[in-house]
């Protein structure tokens, strides 16, 4: 069996964060865990502004590159297992990028949605998240991302008020004139840089810790 085919069948990279779930359940858990699920701007956060999971009880579980579909199948080891009091999911801009195929709106919030009734089932707090600004993806064209964006963003929003969970607004704190992350917050338009992440540092623990 090739490379390729063997990297398939992990099609949801569950081997990612195997070694690190099973140390994290021998370690005490203060009951204030917060596990982040998502992409790559959830895996990048840990490396470009690092300050934010200096807090023993945040717990970084974004792999880069990934869509929702994906993310639903590991909520359970990467999310569920690890026994939080709160899951916070930003996930969506690479279905819009259709790196696992093309999809739409309710394709996008229908994952979504499902990983929130699994985290509710098993009584962890749900936070969404609005899915960042971009106004093209460098790696694929997809006409009218802002729109699409906008989308997804009201449906999530929207799924929020009605089941009175928290929702983070990334968007309208980094969005610029064109929709779109600005260069001073990111060099590609779609992962933040530093600056970008000390943003959505702040925006998220506005509404963590606002209870």
């Amino acid at each position: 069996m090739d490379t390729e085919n063997q990297e398939n069948l992990d099609w949801p990279n569950l081997k990612k964060y195997r070694q690190e779930n099973h140390d994290l359940s021998s370690t005490v858990n203060s009951g204030k865990r917060i596990v982040f699920m998502g992409d790559s701007i959830t895996e990048g956060w840990s490396g470009l502004y690092p300050d934010f999971f200096e807090n023993k009880d945040h717990i970084n579980r974004g792999i880069s590159g990934q869509t929702t579909p994906q993310m639903l199948i590991r909520f359970k080891p990467d999310v569920i297992d690890l026994s939080p009091s709160t899951v916070v999911i930003l996930a969506g801009t690479n279905d819009i990028a259709e790196n696992t195929g093309p999809s739409n709106v309710k394709m996008i919030t229908d994952n979504i949605f499902s990983m929130a009734d699994l985290a509710s089932a098993h009584k962890i707090d749900i936070i969404l998240c609005s899915v960042l600004p971009v106004y093209e993806y460098t790696w694929k064209k997809i006409l009218d991302v802002p729109s699409y964006i906008y989308g997804v963003n009201t449906m999530l929003k929207d799924y929020c008020t009605d089941k009175s969970l928290r929702y983070i607004d990334y968007f309208s704190a980094m969005a610029n004139e064109k929709k779109g992350l600005g260069e001073d917050l990111s060099e590609d338009g779609v992962h933040p840089n530093e600056k970008g992440y000390k943003i959505m540092s702040r925006v998220a623990e506005s509404i963590l810790y606002s209870k």
